[in-house]
């Protein structure tokens, strides 16, 4: 198995100014703009947020809000006000479009797959799923995101047949890549674009077995109006869909 090294993921994301695919500005847009967004998006929407921002002046972009998806959902159902929201599987965007939150159909809009995440040169020699649940039940400590959550979802999918004890299940995969990289625990399951994403602070080793759990985004407007029309068409411009690529998602 392959152990993939990673160094300066930051430094994928692309200036999305210099792209010239983009939807054309809407003139006078105006109004704010509030986005809920899986965490494993953080990179890609804090730069669609900013381009947005660049392209329609009239527009306040609040910062978006970032969490597990199923936390949003839970917040989005509790009454949480947002014009968009990016989530990290249909499962939980059902949960928001079952209470009749959407306004549309939500639109697939790139997908992503699981790697172990290991500390830089992988001391314990982590090579696939088996030896990861051999580190768990031997002391080691592995960490996995919560099972309510897409990553911890996807997670139980692969690991289906393995005897694994984590540590810890924690809320969203930001808290997984965090904890590997602090040395609180030995190795996780995150995102490939997480992996990509923490650059030499962590190494990640593909396994075969994360074909058969590949996690599909959608995105859904959530208040009809011009601004989150205008985000949504963005994320799905090719101008998105070319940032999105290039920080380790693939196209849906």
């Amino acid at each position: 198995m392959r152990v993939r090294a990673v160094a300066g993921g930051a430094a994928a994301v692309l200036a999305l100014a210099g792209c010239t695919a983009a939807p054309p500005p809407a003139e006078g847009l105006a109004g704010e703009l509030t986005v809920f967004a899986a965490a494993s998006l953080q990179g890609a929407f804090d730069a669609l947020g900013a381009e947005f921002s660049a392209q329609h002046p009239g527009v306040t972009v609040h910062p978006t809000t970032y969490d597990g998806s199923a936390t949003l959902a839970t917040q989005l159902v509790g009454g949480a006000t947002a014009d968009v929201f990016a989530a990290a599987d249909l499962e939980t965007m059902g949960t928001v479009t079952d209470a009749g939150l959407a306004d549309g159909t939500p639109t697939v809009f790139t997908t992503n797959t699981l790697e172990i995440v290991v500390a830089p040169g992988n001391p314990l020699g982590i090579d696939s799923l088996a030896d990861l649940a051999t580190l768990s039940t031997s002391g080691g400590k592995v960490v996995l995101c919560a099972a309510q959550v897409p990553c911890g979802s996807a997670a139980g999918a692969v690991l289906d047949g393995l005897t694994l004890s984590p540590v810890s299940e924690e809320q969203n995969v930001k808290a997984v890549l965090t904890k590997v990289q602090t040395g609180d625990a030995d190795a996780g399951l995150v995102y490939w674009t997480d992996v990509l994403a923490a650059g030499a602070t962590v190494e990640g080793v593909e396994f075969p077995e994360a074909a058969t759990a590949v996690n599909e985004y959608p995105v859904v407007v959530l208040e009809d109006t011009a601004v989150a029309r205008a985000f949504v068409d963005l994320v799905l411009s090719a101008e998105g869909q070319r940032l999105l690529t290039d920080l380790g998602f693939t196209a849906p």
